[in-house]
């Protein structure tokens, strides 16, 4: 059984149940009850049912405003999974070239990116406020910020007048994170907000690079951003298992582990 399989079973048996236990959930997948317990927190995280003492229960019957996620503070996301993260943005710098015109949007391992891109001549728009910071001591370096609503969680500018601002550019890379990568449902976000800047921000590019620890595939956040037709290229840790990745290279993604 693959992951992503896993896990729709696992909230199909939540939400025929209401509530079910790790034991028993461990037994029904044939894996151990501390896998089961790392699915229910991306699960949870990802909106879709409710950790609860030695198991979970359903989030299926609470109206769609109390599932959306808050999005997570910037400080608490900047040490999640940093090592995955920083290797992930060490990846993704090696396809930057002088004279690039590219997107960073504001998730931590874009502002990761940003400590380590070098001092060249490139044009970076971005709709985080860490990232400009980072890359404003870097003088070869072009940076446009789009203005907008400031999220105080995220450190991100988003709304209407950060996405109309959007459609004045053209990248040649677009670097972005997500809350999830779903085989079926694709890229998905924890609110509107953050997945209209998002598929705004797709959209508006010849190469769509997701940087993605493996904590979030086969997991789906509130709000879908984009279909996997739209990615190119997927860079993740080298915990996502090569079934894992399979499905996605068979869609015509490059999916690179580091």
């Amino acid at each position: 059984m693959l992951v992503a399989e896993r896990y729709e079973k696992i909230v199909q048996l939540v939400n025929e149940r209401g509530s079910i236990r790790v034991s028993e959930l461990s037994q029904l997948c044939g894996v151990t009850e501390e896998t089961i317990r790392r699915d229910l927190d991306r699960l949870e995280h990802a909106g879709r049912l409710r950790r609860s003492h030695g198991g979970a229960v359903s989030v299926k019957d609470q109206p769609d405003s109390e599932r959306s996620q808050p999005e997570i503070p910037y400080a608490e996301r900047e040490i999640m999974n940093a090592s995955e993260k920083q290797r992930i943005a060490e990846e993704a710098v090696k396809l930057i070239h002088e004279h690039d015109r590219i997107l960073l949007d504001a998730s931590t391992t874009a502002w990761y990116m940003s400590k380590i891109i070098p001092d060249i001549p490139i044009t970076v728009l971005t709709n985080s406020i860490k990232v400009a910071a980072e890359l404003s001591t870097k003088e070869k370096v072009q940076v446009i910020s789009t203005g907008g609503i400031l999220a105080h969680r995220s450190l991100s500018f988003v709304g209407p007048l950060a996405e109309r601002s959007l459609d004045a550019y053209y990248v040649d890379k677009a670097f972005l994170s997500c809350k999830g990568v779903h085989l079926d449902r694709g890229l998905s976000e924890s609110n509107e907000l953050q997945a209209r800047i998002k598929h705004k921000m797709i959209g508006m590019t010849d190469k769509a690079i997701i940087l993605a620890d493996s904590s979030k595939f086969g997991t789906q956040a509130f709000t879908q951003v984009a279909d996997l037709s739209q990615v190119d290229l997927i860079i993740t840790d080298g915990r996502l298992a090569d079934e894992e990745a399979a499905p996605f290279r068979a869609l015509g993604i490059i999916v690179t582990s580091v």
